[in-house]
């Protein structure tokens, strides 16, 4: 995914960034006597299929950057409504079918994943008033349920079931928050896997809706008064008719709606017309005195803070941190202090304390000082600080005192991720969830009296973790930088140089990789396969520093790092080139598509996935232009030479034999256009030097990933695995 902003108030639901491929030699593995591995072995000559693709005009267009013309031939499958581009891509899913379903693998695969998605999965509950609000999906529903009830061990009752909203499955619950005393609910679907937001009040006793109606919202959550008369929320305007998933966001203004009127007699409560990038995500104090509006701009980690005094309703909007020279996450208030987590002179992030009324700099407080691992987030729980950290990308959580002294390390059930510790100041429990490649989200209550915790919901999953191991390792990079890579598979596996194997990775925008269950991955190890995740520099792993050292004129570093990562799976003889499958998603689609053209003989699959493929446009549509400070942008003389050497588009070589390539996008993704994997796969195929398969599976009612029904994820994961099945070679 490629993230906007940064919100760790909000609950919304998503997919887990994850893959797997299943292979054969069920008798090399023990398997012998498991139909399902049988099965999956299918016919691996599927790959000297020779293909007719579709024909795909090209147009001379060409655009003069900076005094290099570069050719857009296929420049009119960006325009995603129109009918030859709905021709183009009905002839291209056809195909993809036509090849895919004939597979011998898909049907065992698709049974394989649904068995093993069919678990029951919670989220983390919160109290709010007498009420505990939760979601929870029974293992095939498309989408995840949002439930009340009295007590953590009380009866049930259905709050919200976004199941009921659609009849195939494709709107989503995309966000929820209750009022303090628990009685409203504001909430958000999300239509066909759209960015866009529409909000709804719930009367909690009732089960009914309000009247009330808000529209056009995106990347903002909601956040209440105390007292319930209405939520602040942040929106842009309406969009032209036909532009509505690509047309570009700017100008987002922040509103105040109060219960029972009219959307259109919501009040402004911040706009900034002079900076038209400016976004605007809202949060209200524990104490209900301070609004707190974190200001960002595009995907940059770096943020400007405002705050409103509730407490008078005459009070304005006024800067509190300013210069966006930093990234700054809003933890906790106590009466005029305000406490953030920053990476101001600090890369791996430190806790301050700011007096509301005096937020000059020289008189702000650390509280936390910069650790040894990254600080993920801190909460302010009993009066004590709570933090998450990575190590690496294995989490950590302490226990500090209100003066910021640690007080100790929480145990936790094992390596791997966790998150959660929301709740009250004054309150008397508090969640978290843990995970990691073999251990489905576990929930766990711990008691702030003692810190004891306990074990309040653990799926059952048909899988068994204790088969598995997962080992960390570091290849080194081009430069010489050592890259850590999380290494899992079954116990005892031989290290041959035969064994499938699947490599992740994401590499931009801050953004931590870290352990965490997908019923994908499940099967792949299940079937005997290695799942490898490089956490590459451009991530967060490791601070701002990691992150930096990937962005803009250093993006190569990121391609570097994954292609050593590759060396050393291959080196270290877990696979060969032609076992190996590389996958990565939207910034991570990015990725796939340098590599598979910097290095094609290095891979023996190609999965991008909703990826940003032509860099030298990727700012035009929708969100795009807030990508620019992790990119650059082709408007800049300097920036624009150094994304025509990696824009995988611009890359394609003719004649070039390319692994075999399934491109996956979605016809609703307004986050990553698909006008992206659009021309990739036209000018893959017309470029492709061998027999090499090179498909499109565009995906019909979805988006960009968030809220895909569980019928179509599995549908889809199907595909791909058959796919990796059907062309890395033994």
């Amino acid at each position: 995914m490629i993230f906007v902003y940064r919100n760790l108030g909000s609950r919304s639901t998503g997919i887990v960034l994850a893959a797997l491929v299943v292979w054969a030699s069920a008798s090399a593995r023990g398997m012998a006597d498991d139909p399902v591995a049988v099965a999956l072995q299918g016919n691996v000559s599927a790959n000297m299929r020779k293909f007719v693709y579709p024909v795909t005009a090209k147009e001379d267009v060409s655009d003069n950057y900076h005094g290099t013309v570069v050719s857009d031939p296929y420049r009119w499958l960006e325009d995603t409504e129109s009918k030859p581009t709905a021709d183009w891509v009905q002839a291209q899913n056809a195909l993809t079918q036509d090849y895919l379903q004939s597979l011998p693998q898909r049907e065992a695969m698709r049974e394989r994943l649904r068995k093993l998605w069919n678990y029951e999965r919670f989220d983390l509950p919160e109290r709010r008033g007498d009420t505990y609000f939760f979601t929870h999906n029974d293992g095939l529903q498309d989408q995840s349920i949002l439930y009340k009830a009295t007590g953590l061990e009380a009866p049930r009752e259905v709050l919200i079931d976004p199941n009921s909203l659609s009849q195939d499955g494709t709107v989503a619950l995309a966000g929820w928050a209750p009022t303090e005393d628990g009685t409203l609910v504001a909430y958000a679907t999300a239509d066909g896997g759209s960015d866009w937001r529409v909000y709804r009040v719930r009367d909690v006793a009732t089960g009914k809706d309000l009247e009330d109606e808000i529209r056009w919202v995106k990347f903002s959550g909601a956040a209440w008064k105390h007292d319930g008369s209405g939520f602040f929320y942040g929106r842009y305007d309406a969009p032209a008719d036909g532009e509505e998933l690509t047309g570009t966001n700017y100008n987002q203004k922040l509103f105040f709606h109060k219960l029972g009127t009219s959307q259109s007699e919501d009040v402004l409560i911040y706009e900034r017309p002079d900076h038209k990038e400016w976004g605007f995500q809202p949060e209200v104090c524990e104490d209900g005195r301070w609004l707190i509006i974190n200001n960002w701009k595009g995907s940059e980690p770096q943020s400007q803070i405002f705050v409103k005094d509730l407490s008078d309703p005459q009070s304005p909007v006024r800067d509190l941190i300013t210069g966006f020279d930093a990234e700054y996450l809003f933890v906790a208030s106590d009466e005029q202090t305000l406490y953030f987590l920053t990476d101001h002179e600090a890369p791996r992030r430190r806790l301050i304390a700011i007096d509301a009324q005096n937020p000059a700099r020289a008189q702000w407080r650390e509280v936390i000082s910069e650790q040894e691992e990254v600080i993920e987030s801190a909460h302010l729980l009993g009066n004590r600080f709570f933090t998450v950290g990575l190590k690496g990308a294995i989490s950590v959580a302490r226990v500090h005192s209100l003066d910021g002294q640690e007080a100790k390390e929480l145990t936790l059930p094992g390596l791997g991720s966790v998150s959660g510790f929301g709740g009250r100041r004054d309150g008397e429990e508090t969640f978290f969830r843990f995970t990691n490649y073999v251990t489905p989200p576990s929930i766990y209550r711990l008691d702030l009296a003692d810190d004891t915790s306990g074990l309040w919901r653990q799926p059952e999953v048909a899988f068994d973790p204790q088969q598995y191991e997962t080992v960390q390792a570091f290849s080194v990079s081009k430069d010489g930088t050592r890259v850590p890579m999380l290494i899992t598979h079954r116990k005892g596996m031989p290290r041959n140089g035969a064994n499938p194997t699947l490599l992740y990775a994401y590499g931009g925008f801050n953004i931590s990789i870290t352990p965490q269950f997908s019923p994908a991955i499940a099967g792949w190890l299940d079937a005997g396969g290695v799942y490898a995740v490089a956490n590459l520099r451009g991530g967060g792993e490791y601070g701002s520093d990691w992150h930096e050292a990937g962005m803009r004129e250093h993006k190569q570093h990121v391609f570097d790092d994954f292609i050593s990562a590759a060396e050393f799976l291959i080196a270290q003889q877990y696979t060969r080139s032609e076992c190996l499958g590389i996958y990565g998603r939207s910034n991570g689609g990015l990725l796939v598509g340098a590599v598979m053209t910097q290095r094609p003989e290095l891979f023996g699959a190609c999965l991008p996935a909703v990826g940003v493929m032509d860099m030298l446009r990727f700012h035009k549509f929708t969100i795009g232009w807030a990508w620019v400070g992790e990119f650059g942008s082709s408007d800049d003389a300097d920036q624009f030479a150094n994304l025509l050497k990696y824009s995988p588009l611009h890359n394609i070589r003719t004649g070039t034999c390319y692994p075999p390539t399934l491109i996956t996008t979605a016809d609703r993704d307004d986050r990553v256009v698909p006008g992206h994997s659009f021309k990739f796969a036209a000018a893959m195929q017309a470029a492709q030097g061998c027999e090499n398969p090179v498909l499109i599976r565009i995906e019909t009612r979805a988006g960009h990933g968030a809220g895909t029904p569980v019928s179509k994820s599995i549908e889809q994961y199907a595909d791909m695995w058959s796919f990796l099945l059907a062309n890395l070679q033994p």
